[in-house]
């Protein structure tokens, strides 16, 4: 009951400095980690949560499950259509390159074999939006630059896991069952598509209506059915989610938009949820041993080799040097890291414990950055904060 307790109480907080937090380097996103930390052991010790718990794994997956649900009813197939050249370099070049780049200092710096190191390069080459919200989810940021970065992190969760369990496997001295992999990508792709597609077209017939009070329930349906689904037959939920998102906003743009506010406000409570209850895994003996080596490839991962492999990737495109810029920038570490992260602990690799304290120090740093540059960055590219902002000011009355 401590951690529910502290949930409605940091939730509460939050939502009444949302308007300052819109308009400032303020980030409920810290918040929640902040305040995870200062009640798990590393703090007040008002809760205990072993990083090795199905509640924390469930609770990861679920949340990234539901941001890429969300997000991919924002990212129809037109939209992917048009933003493909953009979307796919990201993809194709500057995620591989990302991973290259963490694993090479990681090797270097931290003494691991290559083996663990390319798993923690592929661990940390997935991007995650929801920590930089002020530039993915507003309206009046361009909308090539919002569809890159909402394509790449949609994706990319999906692509890194079988890169992620190939590595984790040749760590563990276990043999990698390629096939496996690759019909576990298409059956959530598969799942993703054909789940939706057919509740969507049995939508059109005349015997099914639905009160429009209840219509944003409809794609929740989809959505617990998939997550369900791809569990049970051990598809690729990652890759699913955003392809169900994606495949009812391609047909059936009416249901999406019904389902865009309910599903803003239930990925953020799952974010906000998961942001809290990994904060409280964040302790001061998880962490203290960590070299300076270990610190040094976290900071070089986020400062260095994301912003310069985005760079390269976007060379000779149609995109603005100020928006390469942001989109270099941009590539926050989220749930997909905390979700293979945990996946590490659980297999019980010799180097598990040290692997997951790199992963949660860089996730960490990149929460910090990430989502506290957000606002300022949105700034410099001219555009105004959203209208309608509580201001904490009374209103003047407009004279004619």
């Amino acid at each position: 009951m401590a951690l529910v307790l502290a949930f409605g109480l940091v939730l509460l907080i939050s939502v009444s400095l949302s308007g300052l937090a819109a308009r400032t380097i303020l980030s409920t996103a810290l918040m929640f980690l902040v305040a995870g930390a200062l009640i798990g052991q590393g703090g007040l010790g008002l809760v205990d949560i072993p990083s090795n718990s199905a509640f924390v794994t469930v609770l990861a997956d679920l949340a990234l499950f539901t941001v890429l649900f969300t997000d991919g009813q924002r990212a129809g197939l037109p939209d992917l259509k048009q933003g493909w050249r953009l979307s796919g370099r990201a993809l194709g070049l500057a995620m591989p390159l990302t991973m290259i780049g963490i694993a090479v200092p990681t090797h270097f710096l931290t003494g691991l074999d290559w083996t663990t190191s390319f798993l923690i390069g592929a661990i940390l080459s997935p991007t995650d939006p929801v920590f930089a919200s002020a530039i993915v989810g507003r309206t009046d940021v361009p909308m090539r630059l919002r569809r890159l970065l909402n394509v790449e992190s949609g994706l990319n969760d999906g692509l890194a896991l079988p890169f992620v369990l190939i590595f984790l496997a040749t760590a563990a001295n276990r043999d990698t069952d390629f096939l496996t992999i690759g019909i576990e990508l298409a059956a959530g792709l598969a799942l993703g598509v054909v789940i939706p597609a057919v509740v969507v077209l049995a939508w059109r017939l005349r015997i099914f209506t639905a009160e429009p009070r209840l219509q944003a329930l409809g794609p929740l349906a989809i959505a617990v059915m998939l997550y369900a689904t791809c569990h049970l037959t051990h598809a690729n939920p990652y890759l699913a989610a955003f392809a169900a998102g994606s495949t009812i906003a391609t047909l059936d743009r009416v249901a999406a938009e019904h389902f865009e506010h309910f599903g803003d406000l239930l990925s953020e409570i799952t974010k906000f949820a998961a942001l809290l209850v990994f904060g409280a895994l964040i302790t001061p003996e998880r962490i203290s041993h960590l070299s300076v080596g270990d610190w040094a490839v976290a900071i070089i991962a986020i400062l260095l080799v994301r912003p310069a492999a985005m760079m390269l990737s976007l060379l000779r495109t149609p995109l603005p040097a100020r928006e390469r810029s942001v989109a270099a920038w941009f590539g926050p570490k989220g749930f997909a890291s905390v979700v293979y992260g945990l996946l590490v602990l659980q297999a019980g690799i010799p180097a598990g414990e040290h692997v997951f304290d790199l992963v949660a120090i860089t996730i960490a740093l990149s929460i910090v950055l990430h989502s506290s540059t957000d606002v300022p960055v949105a700034k410099a590219l001219s555009v105004e904060p959203p209208d309608g902002l509580p201001t904490g000011q009374p209103e003047r009355p407009v004279r004619e």
